[in-house]
């Protein structure tokens, strides 16, 4: 298969789910959005889930790679939250939140969408894991955080947010400043003289351990 062939495919397979939704995006749909045989998409790829899978993947992949730079250069969680934001207001225009919506409604009952579409999350989680593991390890709270879990539950929050934009876009945007105001706090906890950051880790501890 020529990589030229499979690039086709796997973009035309994005642009007809976002454009069209789950429910319609067929062999035929695919093949007219990527400008190529109807044949192919069985020759190549086996099925129209396998060549879904597969694009969900592929198109992580893009997104992630655009970004990996900016987030390399966050500092601070207000500063993720920030680009978070930015992020979610692009990839909205773009037609990939409602994509995103599209291969999670799907892989509810097109089992083979759920491991490719949780791939596509995994790659962002890890992205999030490395920004939050240096934001939060000089701080109080670095001791006790759990990057990886924060990771998914931060991936968690945005999906869910962008999702229930669509319903109540008023909700969401209040969701999204109730994560500012998280970000606000941490900055005061860093703020914080030497003696005081000494008790809140006291706490903390003595928290944990109860």
């Amino acid at each position: 298969m020529s990589e030229t062939t499979k690039t086709k495919l796997l973009e035309g397979a994005l642009r007809a789910l976002s454009e069209q939704g789950i429910a319609k995006t067929s062999a035929r749909a695919i093949a007219a959005a990527a400008g190529v045989n109807q044949a192919l998409v069985f020759y190549h790829f086996g099925s129209v889930d396998e060549l879904l899978a597969a694009a969900c993947r592929h198109g992580a992949e893009q997104v992630v790679a655009r970004y990996r730079a900016r987030l390399d250069e966050v500092a601070t969680l207000a500063e993720l939250l920030a680009l978070g934001r930015e992020l979610h207001e692009q990839e909205k225009a773009e037609g990939h939140v409602a994509m995103l919506g599209q291969l999670l409604a799907g892989a509810q009952t097109q089992p083979r969408l759920a491991p490719a579409t949780a791939a596509g999350l995994d790659l962002w989680i890890a992205e999030i894991e490395k920004v939050l593991t240096r934001v939060l390890t000089p701080t109080p709270l670095g001791e006790f955080a759990d990057p990886a879990g924060l990771a998914r539950a931060v991936a968690a929050s945005f999906v869910g947010i962008e999702l229930y934009e669509g319903v109540d876009a008023e909700g969401a945007g209040a969701a999204l400043a109730a994560l500012d105001q998280l970000a606000l706090l941490l900055t005061a906890l860093e703020d914080l003289g030497p003696v005081a950051q000494r008790a809140v880790r006291h706490t903390l501890r003595r928290a944990t351990r109860g």
